[in-house]
């Protein structure tokens, strides 16, 4: 079984659903930026929102050709390399 290509499993669409259109910063598992009027979502409430959001794509049957999914792949190196080192 290949492994699954997630697409929308993230911190900032978990930001998105919770607190749409604020501008927010985390550094060190913390907010250090929240320019919002709302209250700030804690990493629980954000941490939960991605599983939630895995457990979505998860019951979904997606099937990538080989092309798309060495893009997919392909595009995932580049950027673990250029946050990673």
């Amino acid at each position: 079984m290949e492994s699954k290509i997630y697409q929308m499993y993230g911190i900032d669409t978990a930001m998105h659903l919770l607190r749409p259109g604020a501008r927010w910063e985390i550094t060190n598992n913390f907010f250090s930026v929240w320019e919002d009027p709302r209250p700030c979502p804690t990493m629980e409430e954000v941490h939960e929102t991605m599983e939630k959001i895995k457990a979505f794509e998860d019951s979904i049957n997606t099937v990538w050709t080989q092309e798309q999914r060495e893009k997919l792949l392909g595009q995932q190196q580049e950027y673990d390399l250029a946050v990673n080192g």
